[in-house]
């Protein structure tokens, strides 16, 4: 009897042992997302806003690496909805991935839909936003991905963290705004503040109360999960006498460096470790943008307080020195401190082999408007198409092979060569109209060099790619040399993100492998550039197998 205990015993620890050796399941996160209309005042100013659970920003996504996802989103606003979650790569499953008419319908008033995903191979700060209209001015959010059970970060365990989501805000309701200015051909106004987790600070009026405050203990190390949830403005963050030492962006880990001052692109994120290093105290973090061509932005400062704890409300916070708005010397040598971490564990598995070679053109233009201002509507462009949006979700047309949707001619080239980056150009700057798509072969290597061009004016611009990381190979100002800037690019450890900035009167090489069967939206994350049409979409083909091809639409796909 007691060996037959004795051998019981011994089965139910093998079985433990055995059970032990499998990972974790997977968990399954759910969310219910519903878009309501709630009245929000700030800048001594109230109005309706268009928000997610009545919050603002938007309530944070939390999961861990290989959880499954589900957010089901119920659309109460008079808008039609979308939402894209940003930087998640959607492996086969596009349908999940958000931007209105590319990847699906709208969710329309009072109906629902639930964005279902893995989260796989990924880890650190993403985001989502609505993906329709400017309706992301106020439906955002942040997504954190915690590594799984029992990874370490690849940098000191941090005391805390917190969120710091940089945003802009409208004293007038920006739809409206956005109308009346397409109807005239112009853009519309810059915003009125900059916002941190949707407050602008104490220089603004009426924000004393609107300000955003962590409190940090002596000697501390703190991670700050920066987010540029900005329509339109690149930015320049840093803190009241303490350094930031950079970790992660866009959810991949970096080569730590230690700056003063950070550079977030509409779109980004940044993860920095503070360590609260300095007499104690009440500290402003403060962010402006970063603007060095004769555009017009919302150049004030928004200010939250880093507050030492201890420390009473009535001492006046330090305020930091912000580089000059057209600094671009601050601007070009941060992002070229940055580089992957690859390591074994964090490889950087950039493309040696280039299968096929694109160079796109970025410009803005003005076609013919008779009902506008000046008879013009100002456009954008890339190779000089003007991306026009169609009726149904172009997933759905690739997918179901519905004909007459788009056409798969975008050029790898533009059609006329020129000097980009000469003098500014102001004749001729008309576009052609189209919903023209680029086909890639599955599992192909593609090099895409992004150029700046001077038609009315250079300027800076953030390309966002769905689906994909790519690799920041090369950058630099002018126009690109095909014959000698390639010997300079970094194939060993070059940033790994999902969106980079293309320098004003510069270029931008990126690379990457097409391993994501779908559309996948490219698309400058200015928001005014991207409804005047600087966007197009990549179709990947399936490859050979079940695994290496889309996965059926989901039942509640919303109609069009």
């Amino acid at each position: 009897m007691r060996f037959d205990g004795y051998l019981a015993s011994l089965f139910l620890v093998l079985c433990f042992a055995w059970i032990q050796s499998f990972p974790a399941e997977a968990a399954v996160k759910k969310y219910q997302f519903d878009i309501r209309v709630k009245n929000v005042s700030r800048l001594c100013h109230a109005k309706p806003i268009v928000t997610v659970n009545g919050r603002f920003p938007g309530p944070t996504i939390y999961v861990r690496e290989g959880d499954r996802v589900l957010v089901n989103v119920t659309n109460h606003a008079q808008y039609n909805m979308s939402i894209h979650w940003h930087g998640l790569k959607q492996f086969r499953n596009g349908w999940a991935d958000g931007p209105a008419y590319i990847t699906q319908c709208p969710i329309k008033t009072g109906n629902s839909y639930t964005y279902e995903f893995n989260v796989t191979g990924q880890r650190g700060t993403l985001w989502w936003h609505a993906h329709i209209l400017w309706l992301r001015a106020t439906v955002y959010g942040a997504i954190v991905i915690m590594p799984k059970e029992g990874m370490p970060y690849p940098f000191p365990q941090p005391h805390g963290e917190t969120k710091i989501i940089l945003g802009e805000w409208w004293n007038s309701d920006i739809e409206t705004l956005v109308n009346q200015a397409n109807k005239l051909g112009l853009p519309p106004q810059t915003s009125d503040a900059h916002t941190i987790n949707g407050k602008p600070g104490p220089l603004f009026p009426c924000s004393q109360k609107h300000t955003f405050a962590m409190e940090v203990e002596a000697g501390k190390t703190y991670l700050l999960r920066i987010i540029n949830a900005a329509l339109n403005d690149e930015l320049f963050f840093t803190i009241a006498g303490h350094n930031m030492t950079v970790v992660e962006i866009d959810a991949v880990y970096t080569k730590p460096f230690t700056t003063r001052v950070i550079l977030i692109a509409p779109g980004q994120t940044t993860n920095v470790l503070v360590k609260a290093d300095q007499t104690p105290g009440r500290y402003f973090m403060a962010a402006r943008p970063f603007m060095d061509a004769p555009v017009p932005v919302d150049n004030k400062t928004v200010t939250a307080i880093l507050q030492y704890k201890g420390i009473p409300n009535t001492v006046n916070p330090s305020m930091p020195k912000l580089p000059a708005p057209n600094n671009t010397r601050v601007a070009l040598n941060f992002n070229k401190r940055l580089k992957s971490l690859n390591t074994p564990q964090f490889p950087a598995k950039v493309p040696l082999k280039v299968d096929r070679h694109l160079f796109y053109t970025i410009g803005l233009g003005a076609n013919p408007c008779s009902t506008c201002q000046n008879g013009t509507q100002l456009t954008a462009s890339l190779n000089n198409i003007t991306f026009v949006m169609p009726k149904i979700g172009l997933l759905q047309a690739h997918y179901f092979n519905i004909k007459g949707v788009y056409r798969t001619d975008f050029p790898d080239r533009p059609s006329v060569q020129f000097n980009y980056t000469g003098a500014p150009l102001t004749a001729n700057l008309g576009t052609s109209l189209g919903t023209r798509l680029s086909k890639v072969a599955f599992n192909s290597t593609i090099e895409l060099v992004l150029q700046d061009t001077n038609l009315l004016t250079v300027e800076s611009h953030p390309f966002h790619l769905h689906g994909f990381n790519f690799f920041v190979v090369g950058s630099g100002v002018g126009n690109f040399d095909p014959s000698k800037d390639p010997a300079k690019f970094n194939l060993v450890d070059p940033p790994e993100r999902n969106t980079v900035g293309v320098p004003t009167s510069g270029w931008t090489a990126i690379r990457f492998r097409a391993d994501n069967p779908g559309v996948w939206f490219m698309h400058c994350h200015l928001e005014l550039h991207t409804m005047w049409g600087l966007k197009m979409a990549f179709v990947v083909e399936n490859g050979k197998s079940p695994d290496e091809s889309i996965i059926p639409p989901p039942k509640d796909l919303p109609p069009c």
